[in-house]
């Protein structure tokens, strides 16, 4: 079973089906880590995207603030403004979809998906020790995460836990993790609309562990086009501008 795992897009189409583009052919099963909506100018083709995918999804902290599951007084300004503009523009059976969606961790065909942190989906995993409940706790031996939008991820092995840092090269590639033997991984496979780590390219990953390989992808996309389409829809600037820095 090889596993398309793409997270936090936030409503950008553009980023996401230049992403299923370049994944073409590569994978038998598609599996979304939350976040669908939020920020971008796209929710509802975005949803119906990744609904005409079947993919299996959980949900992220956007979701459940654009569809009014908890309100947005926790979000900063910018976010609280997108989240709401958000939940005006969905249509009515997107809404309902977002509302239904489980919370992480959430398992699939030997795989545990999760937004956040283990035991709390609203938790931002970027440290060492914030990891290691989700490495020793979670069920199966690869589990993926999503909520940083920082591409890679932290290994387990006889006490020692490693940071993962893998940096593909310019234009769309990626760059490949062996899955070892008794050792535990917790994966990011980064954001597909709105990446934070330095590289503005859409990030996913496709995970085939039955040959034991997690490859981890960016790709270009037209990030001016989605800029575009923000500016229209009076969207937060500081969200515009974000998106070419990859910040």
């Amino acid at each position: 079973m090889r596993f398309l795992v793409i997270s936090d897009i936030h409503a950008n189409l553009t980023a996401l089906e230049a992403s299923l583009a370049a994944a073409d052919g590569r994978w038998d099963r598609a599996v979304c880590l939350g976040d669908l909506v939020g920020y971008g100018p796209d929710p509802n083709e975005v949803m119906d995207r990744i609904r005409a995918l079947g993919a299996t999804t959980i949900r992220g902290n956007h979701d459940k603030a654009s569809c009014g599951l908890v309100d947005a007084e926790d979000f900063n300004p910018v976010a609280r403004k997108a989240a709401l503009w958000t939940r005006e523009t969905l249509r009515p059976e997107n809404l309902e979809y977002l509302k239904q969606l489980p919370a992480g961790p959430f398992e699939v065909d030997g795989i545990t998906l999760m937004h956040g942190a283990l035991r709390d989906e609203d938790e931002y995993v970027f440290a060492p020790a914030q990891a290691l409940q989700g490495l020793l706790e979670a069920p199966q031996q690869v589990s993926f995460f999503g909520h940083t939008h920082f591409q890679g991820g932290f290994s387990f092995r006889e006490n020692k836990l490693e940071v993962i840092q893998l940096r593909p090269g310019t234009g769309p590639g990626f760059a490949a993790l062996q899955i070892k033997p008794e050792t535990r991984y917790l994966l990011n496979p980064g954001s597909i609309g709105q990446p934070r780590d330095g590289d503005p390219r859409a990030a996913f990953a496709v995970a085939d562990l039955s040959h034991g390989v997690v490859e981890f992808w960016r790709v270009p996309y037209d990030v001016e086009a989605v800029q575009r389409r923000m500016l229209e829809a009076e969207l937060p600037e500081p969200l515009v501008l974000r998106l070419a820095f990859g910040r």
